[in-house]
């Protein structure tokens, strides 16, 4: 009796040790995967938690300018802009507060690029003419999203934040304390050599939550993710309200090229078919030369009584929308409204916000808005710096310590065993569950598996080094 009982419990520990195994290399792998991705997620999100003060710094010389008269008017300055892009259509014009700040009048062309015209207020000097790609802030937005390499990096990008969410998975599971005798190497590190490691899986720790919260929150804007959610949306008729983010490069690309299609005619340019039959809006002539827009002052003046929160930009009456906007684009997506005013009495006709979103916009936004660290103020900023410098604590620690174990000739993964264990129905359950949660994961799990076993059996020096053991192709 007593030797069945040792033996039973002499398989379940093997049966144990053999998914320790298991579930150690999977974390292994996903690590090594990951970590370049992570460090440049890491870095270019540190940098773009900051948009703001990091905006507000490069304008710093165009504020509180010392002027030599009156300020011109808005549609002034907005006509000097447009005067200098001529090929380029109004998208919208920046409200100010202070007179004397430079105006910032934004335009896109028809192939999507965004510029932004700052006009001295005084004299209608161009005092700088930028592509909005070439900003810093908005370069770190497009490395963070696709590392300048199109539709393609996204794809990348996607499958590493995939991969990173089963890097964090393992790594609780690897941490979890079954034989501690105290919180040293649970809850903190301890010194001599156990310290690098412990140093890792303790602040894997700490990081964990708030790591799974930016890569599940940042999904929506994912490629393959974000344009399945996209298509969901479009199920029901409350759902069917624009988003107001994008999936990926392409997406992007494609809401600037819309933009252009639905503002007003430029002044180099003749009206088009889709602009006939829309001459009556105030403040606008949409004939064969589209002249002067007119009504910027007058928009600003009642848009500042709203107080809407800031950055708020104002677009003026177009082929597709008649009415005059005053738009916040906080990136505090909660905050976020729209105001829209009569082209003639400029009184309010409609107003949307946050409130008036479905549900799943609802999330999505507040997500979006924490993950981008505005949700809360400058506290969400620091969170999301000390989240990502965690990342790379992680990526540091791992890389000694990977290092430091391996073999020349080898890999360094750990050694897996002859024969794989059977893994529980509820872990398997988990495994499917995220691949069809996350198709890029899914899919990649796919290949991994498949070569693995193509390497055991057909290429074992592949295999060795992976630190597969090699099995023999049967007669």
């Amino acid at each position: 009796m007593t030797a069945t009982v040792k033996t039973a419990r002499d398989a379940a520990l093997a049966d144990y040790a053999a998914i320790y195994r298991t579930i150690w290399r999977w974390h292994f792998y996903a690590g090594l995967f990951c970590l370049p991705f992570v460090t440049i997620l890491a870095l270019s999100g540190s940098v773009y938690l900051f948009k703001p003060q990091i905006d507000a710094f490069f304008d710093r010389p165009y504020n509180h300018m010392a002027l030599s008269g009156p300020a011109r008017s808005i549609d002034d300055q907005v006509e000097a802009a447009l005067a200098a892009l001529p090929q380029s259509r109004l998208k919208g014009v920046a409200l100010r507060n202070d007179a004397s700040d430079a105006a910032r009048v934004q335009v896109v062309d028809a192939q999507g690029r965004e510029q932004r015209v700052l006009v001295r207020p005084d004299t209608l000097e161009i005092l700088k003419v930028e592509a909005e790609k070439w900003r810093l802030s908005t370069l770190m937005h497009d490395i963070h999203g696709s590392m300048l390499l199109g539709d393609a990096g996204a794809i990348i990008l996607e499958l590493a934040g995939a991969w990173a969410i089963v890097m964090i998975l393992t790594g609780l599971y690897l941490w979890w304390p079954r034989n501690a005798t105290g919180l040293a190497g649970v809850l903190y590190p301890r010194g001599g050599r156990p310290f690098l490691r412990d140093l890792h899986a303790v602040t894997g720790l700490y990081v964990s939550f708030f790591a799974l919260f930016l890569l599940i929150s940042g999904l929506p804007w994912t490629k393959v993710w974000g344009e399945a959610f996209r298509m969901s949306r479009g199920i029901t008729p409350a759902q069917q309200a624009k988003m107001d983010w994008t999936t990926g490069p392409a997406s992007a690309r494609a809401q600037r090229v819309s933009a252009y299609r639905e503002a007003p005619p430029a002044r180099g340019e003749a009206a088009s078919s889709e602009h006939e039959g829309h001459e009556s809006h105030a403040g606008m002539n949409h004939g064969a030369a589209p002249t002067r827009i007119e009504g910027f002052d007058k928009l600003a003046a009642i848009a500042r009584s709203y107080r809407l929160a800031e950055p708020v930009t104002l677009v003026p009456p177009s082929p597709k929308n008649p009415n005059w906007q005053a738009r916040s684009e906080s990136q505090n997506r909660p905050l976020r409204e729209t105001l829209s005013f009569d082209p003639i009495s400029f009184e309010l006709v409609k107003r949307e916000d946050f409130s008036g979103k479905a549900f799943i916009d609802k999330v999505v936004g507040v997500g979006v808005a924490a993950h981008e660290g505005h949700l809360f103020g400058f506290a969400n900023q620091l969170l999301g710096l000390v989240t990502a410098l965690s990342f790379l604590t992680l990526v540091v620690t791992s890389l000694l310590m990977w290092l430091r174990r391996r073999q020349a000739g080898a890999l360094g993964a750990p050694p897996a065993l002859a024969e794989k264990p059977s893994l529980a129905p509820a872990l398997v359950l988990l495994i499917v569950l995220l691949g069809v949660f996350l198709p890029t994961l899914g899919a990649s799990l796919i290949v991994v598996l498949c070569f693995e076993a193509a390497a055991r059996r057909f290429m074992p020096g592949v295999a060795r080094w992976l630190g597969l053991a090699p099995r023999a192709a049967s007669a």
